[in-house]
């Protein structure tokens, strides 16, 4: 799908119009175009996907997986004309159930766990993480497929920081999750 070369600055009024195979996120009006995944990225958000499920059934959070709309920044009773950054995280947690709606999410997750590829790395560490720090996401993690490691920050006074690197043979804490943990060798197989 080719975007209009005149238009310079993108909505979600837009992004619900743009069909085809490609997946775009957008980010202030920019879009950004998503290449499809890798068998090991795959079944690294598989994985994750289980083990957070399976902590979270029966509770009020609830887990999504890519791609599922996140709205970073939309306010009650704005129109899709008004808004411009739409985000779709490998995974997301979502423990208050007003944000969620049959579009997706509006507003900040508490949760966002990003895997990153060669394609998305700095796309993921800097232009994303800005994004969610900006919404106030409680929690970010990076996930490397490469060095298998779990990089976690936290919402600290407006700012992500990185708390904590976890290793492939490590057990990571989810801390907006009282009594989540992560066990990353069955995460990181290889």
């Amino acid at each position: 799908m080719a975007l209009p070369a005149e238009k310079t600055h993108f909505t979600y009024s837009d992004y619900l119009e743009w069909d085809g195979p490609e997946r775009f996120e957008l980010i202030e009006g920019v879009p950004y175009l998503m290449a499809s995944p890798s068998d090991v990225h795959q079944e690294i958000v598989v994985e994750l996907s289980r083990q957070l499920a399976n902590f979270l059934f029966g509770k009020k959070c609830r887990l999504f997986t890519a791609p599922f709309d996140v709205r970073l920044f939309e306010r009650n009773g704005e129109s899709p004309d008004d808004v411009d950054t739409i985000v779709q995280p490998d995974l997301l947690v979502v423990c208050d159930s007003t944000k969620i709606d049959r579009k997706g999410v509006h507003g900040a997750p508490d949760l966002v766990i990003e895997v990153l590829s060669p394609g998305t790395a700095r796309h993921d560490r800097l232009i994303k993480l800005n994004q969610y720090q900006a919404a106030g996401v409680r929690e970010y993690w990076l996930v490397s497929p490469e060095e298998q490691t779990v990089q976690v920050s936290l919402l600290d006074g407006g700012i992500l920081r990185p708390t904590e690197v976890y290793n492939r043979d490590g057990i990571a804490k989810v801390i907006t999750l009282d009594g989540c943990f992560i066990e990353l060798e069955k995460v990181f197989r290889a």
